[in-house]
C-alpha cells in the first residue's frame, strides 16, 4: 500500500509552495512523521514531516518547482526486504504509483487551465498556448517566467526538459535564458509626433532589454524575494502612504533596561528595546484605535486583538512574524516573544500561522545604523512603526544644553483611515509613554 506526499496548504492565504529540498531519495528509508522536504512558501520555510513509514518511491516534483496546495509531489511505499513477496508488493505499489502519476498529471493539466491570467488573451503579456504532451504542461513558476522574458511556445519546444517525463524545469529555462540570443525589439509604428508618444505612453509593465553583455547575469528571484516584490508593490500601488517622523528621549528606557536586565537574564530572557517599542505601541494603539484597523470597500474593520508584527531581517529576505494579543501582555512576556520568534525566523523554525494576521507592524532598521526611513505598509494593515538608530545628541532641557539618547521614530500610515492629527497623536502617544516610561 502507497502513501502520497502532498503539498500542504500553509496558510490561508497560501496557495502554491516551492520543493525547497528533498531530505531522503527514491529507495530511502522514512519513518512517520521524520522530516522528509523542505517547502517553502512566499511566508515561511519549513520541514514537512512524512506521512507514513516506508520507502520513497517516487519524487513526482522536482527541487526548484512550485506546485500548488494539493499537489501529490511524492509517494512512500512498503519497505523493501529480501522476501520474495515483500518484493511483490512493492513491485503492485509501483504500478499503482505510476496510475497516480497519471492523476497527478491530469489533476496538473486541470490546475494550469485554471491559471487564466497566463493565457487570457485580454492579458498585455503575450499569451501562452500549452501543447497537449506531457513534457509542455507548465508549473505555475515556469509560466510565469515564460510570460516575464518573453519565451514562444516554439522556444519552449526546443527547450530540453530535464523534469519528470521531460518536464521543462525552472532550472532548465534558467539554462535557456542564460544562452538565449537577445531578441530585437519590434518597430513601433507612431501615429502621433514621437515626442508626444512618449510624453503619454500608457503605464504598465516595462519589459527591459535582455542582458547580452558578459559582465551581467541574471539571478532567479527567490520565492520570498518574489513575494516581497508583490506585496509591496501592491500596497504602494493601493494604499495611499503618509510618513510622520517625531523623536523620543530614551533616557528612562535606558534606566530601567539597565535596572532589570540582569532580573530578566536570570529567567532566559534578553530584555531588548524592542519589548519597550511593543509596550508603546500598544498604548498609542489604545488612544488611536483606528492604526489598529484596515480599510475596505465595504467599511473599516476594527481589530480588537493587537497583533503585532516584528520585522526580522534575514539573509536572502525579510519576514515578520507575529505576536498574537500583544496587548495583554508584560513586558517579559513581550521580550519573550521577541526573542522566541525572532531566533526561529532566522532559522527558518516558524509555524505559518505564526506569520498570519499581523494589524500593526514594527521594524527596527537602527540596528543597522539607520537615522529614520519611511517604511511602507504591510498589505491589509493600516500603519507601520520604524525604530531607527538610538544615538547620544545634543538638546535643550528646561533652556539648558543636555546630551542625551535620543531616537528618531517614522509612522507610516493609510491616508484613507488617518488623518496627519490622528497620526501625530498616535506619535505623541508613543514618545510620551517612552519618555514617562518607569
Amino acid at each position: 500500500m502507497s502513501t502520497n506526499i502532498v503539498m500542504p496548504q500553509l496558510g490561508e492565504s497560501v496557495v502554491e509552495g516551492t520543493v525547497g529540498k528533498w531530505m531522503k531519495q527514491i529507495g530511502d528509508e522514512v519513518k512517520l512523521y521524520e522530516p522528509i522536504i523542505e517547502v517553502i512558501t512566499d511566508k515561511v520555510t519549513t520541514e514537512i514531516p512524512s506521512p507514513a513509514s516506508g520507502t520513497l518511491l517516487e519524487i513526482l516534483v522536482s527541487e526548484g518547482t512550485t506546485v500548488n496546495a494539493g499537489t501529490v509531489v511524492g509517494v512512500i511505499g512498503e519497505s523493501q526486504t529480501t522476501d520474495g513477496s515483500q518484493q511483490t508488493t512493492v513491485g503492485s505499489n509501483q504500478s499503482t504509483v505510476s496510475s497516480q502519476q497519471s492523476a497527478v498529471a491530469s489533476q496538473q493539466t486541470t490546475v494550469g487551465a485554471e491559471q487564466t491570467p497566463i493565457s487570457n488573451p485580454q492579458s498585455p503579456n503575450h499569451p501562452i498556448t500549452q501543447s497537449p504532451s506531457s513534457r509542455n504542461r507548465l508549473t505555475p513558476v515556469v509560466a510565469r517566467m515564460m510570460a516575464e522574458h518573453n519565451i514562444s511556445s516554439a522556444e519552449l519546444a526546443t527547450i530540453q526538459g530535464t523534469g519528470e517525463g521531460g518536464r521543462v524545469s525552472k532550472k532548465d529555462l534558467d539554462a535557456f535564458l542564460k544562452r538565449r540570443a537577445p531578441i530585437a525589439a519590434p518597430e513601433k509604428i507612431q501615429t502621433q509626433a514621437p515626442r508626444q508618444a512618449e510624453t503619454v505612453a500608457a503605464p504598465g509593465r516595462v519589459t527591459l532589454p535582455p542582458v547580452t553583455d558578459g559582465e551581467s547575469e541574471i539571478v532567479p528571484l527567490t520565492t520570498m524575494r518574489r513575494a516581497i516584490a508583490e506585496h509591496m508593490t501592491r500596497s504602494k500601488q493601493t494604499i495611499p502612504h503618509v510618513t510622520s517622523i517625531h523623536e523620543a528621549d530614551m533616557t528612562r528606557v535606558l534606566a530601567h533596561m539597565g535596572a532589570h536586565q540582569a532580573e530578566f537574564s536570570k529567567q532566559g530572557v534578553k530584555l531588548t528595546y524592542t519589548a519597550y517599542f511593543a509596550q508603546a505601541a500598544i498604548a498609542a494603539i489604545q488612544a488611536v484605535p483606528f492604526a489598529n484597523a484596515r480599510f475596505t470597500e465595504q467599511g473599516i474593520v476594527m481589530h480588537r486583538a493587537v497583533n503585532l508584527g516584528i520585522a526580522v531581517a534575514l539573509e536572502d529576505g525579510l519576514i515578520v512574524p507575529v505576536i498574537k494579543n500583544a496587548q495583554e501582555k508584560s513586558l517579559l512576556a513581550l521580550a519573550r516573544a521577541v526573542n522566541d520568534l525572532a531566533t526561529r525566523a532566522r532559522a527558518k523554525k516558524l509555524a505559518p500561522e505564526e506569520v498570519q494576521g499581523a494589524t500593526f507592524t514594527i521594524t527596527n532598521y537602527g540596528i543597522f545604523g539607520s537615522l529614520f526611513g519611511t517604511p511602507i505598509i504591510p498589505f491589509g494593515t493600516t500603519a507601520i512603526l520604524g525604530v531607527g538608530a538610538i544615538q547620544k545628541r545634543v538638546i535643550v532641557v528646561d533652556d539648558a544644553i543636555a546630551i542625551r539618547p535620543m531616537v528618531y521614530l517614522g509612522l507610516t500610515f493609510d491616508h484613507r483611515l488617518l488623518d496627519a492629527s490622528a497620526g501625530d497623536q498616535f506619535m505623541k502617544r508613543f514618545t510620551d509613554f517612552l519618555e514617562a516610561y518607569a
